[in-house]
């Protein structure tokens, strides 16, 4: 992702492309993975210390460790414990279920104790809507509290409060919360509905996906469609319209995801973050996945999801 607002040609992109009569008409097929949750958060409990203190000493309270984004996820489920057998370490509230039952997380500085505990890539792709949305919640957190110990005004150590989601310094009295980094996630298509993927410098040959990219300071998802595509591909957003939103913590981003319309132009890549970018119509796509000349993001991910949006129903392999 680069600075500035102009296509390589030096066509104006300030203004951002918005839905018009011509523009995209694509939905995703099915809710994203990681997208919604069962637990509530109630976020009004995490300043309620007796609550909290009783709900932590009550054996059917459920809780289990996080740390270096990985968590024990044993046959598809998320692996719980109470917290009385919790180890020592920040101690994170992630809300209610329906049944009444309070959940907890436990983060640890360094590798995970548990030998078999998985990354969210992992679980993601087999956690139900109830235990994916624990398990998101608690490796935002960890991520977050892993790098931001220290109060950004004067360096002090910071204390964890709000049951894990504010940190304060007991020097200056700020108060710091935790990070979302926005950024956009797009599948472009041209006027014979192809769409555009492309490779980035870091994957492997055959891996394409859809572009993304950061939004910049001072602007809004659909400003950023069109600089990242124009930045990465050389390609002009002319309409585009919002599909959906993936929280996606590695460490901290969400991923906005969007569907777009461009005139067919010759990809150009910026060689800097893309190597590699073509239009597929629907049956150029399926014989470079049977021939394995082309390979999509795993099947949990926003862009694999946009792609089969477009497509019109799920890709294999």
């Amino acid at each position: 992702m680069r600075t500035g607002s102009r296509e390589p040609g030096g066509v104006h992109l300030g203004s951002g492309a918005v839905e018009d009569d011509a523009g995209p008409t694509h939905s995703l097929l099915a809710p994203l993975a990681l997208a919604h949750a069962e637990v509530d958060r109630a976020a009004h409990r995490r300043t309620d210390d007796a609550w909290l203190a009783a709900a932590w000493a009550d054996p059917a309270s459920r809780g289990f460790v996080v740390g270096d984004g990985r968590a024990p996820v044993r046959d598809g489920r998320l692996v719980t414990v109470s917290p009385a057998d919790l180890p020592a370490g920040e101690r994170f509230f992630l809300g209610v279920d329906g049944a009444g039952l309070a959940y907890f997380a436990v983060h640890v500085d360094g590798a995970h104790p548990d030998p078999d505990a998985v990354t969210l890539r992992h679980a993601s792709m087999v956690l139900d809507v109830h235990d994916g949305g624990l398990m998101v919640h608690a490796v935002a957190l960890s991520n977050w509290h892993r790098a931001h110990g220290h109060c950004s005004r004067c360096g002090a150590v910071t204390e964890v409060t709000f049951a894990g989601h504010v940190r304060r310094c007991p020097v200056d009295g700020s108060e710091h919360f935790p990070r979302t980094d926005p950024a956009v996630i797009v599948l472009v298509t041209d006027q014979d509905d192809r769409c555009l993927l492309a490779r980035n410098v870091q994957s492997p040959p055959g891996r394409f996906s859809t572009v993304a990219g950061f939004v910049e300071p001072g602007e809004s998802p659909e400003q950023a469609v069109v600089r990242e595509v124009a930045e990465e591909t050389g390609i002009v957003v002319t309409s585009s319209r919002y599909a959906g939103s993936q929280p996606w913590p590695f460490p901290s981003n969400l991923m906005l995801g969007f569907y777009a319309r461009a005139d067919g132009a010759e990809p150009r890549p910026d060689g800097a973050e893309i190597v590699e970018a073509h239009w597929y119509t629907r049956d150029q796509l399926v014989a470079a996945l049977k021939s394995g000349e082309l390979l999509l993001s795993p099947s949990a991910s926003i862009s694999r999801r946009l792609v089969e949006g477009w497509y019109g129903s799920e890709l294999h392999p």
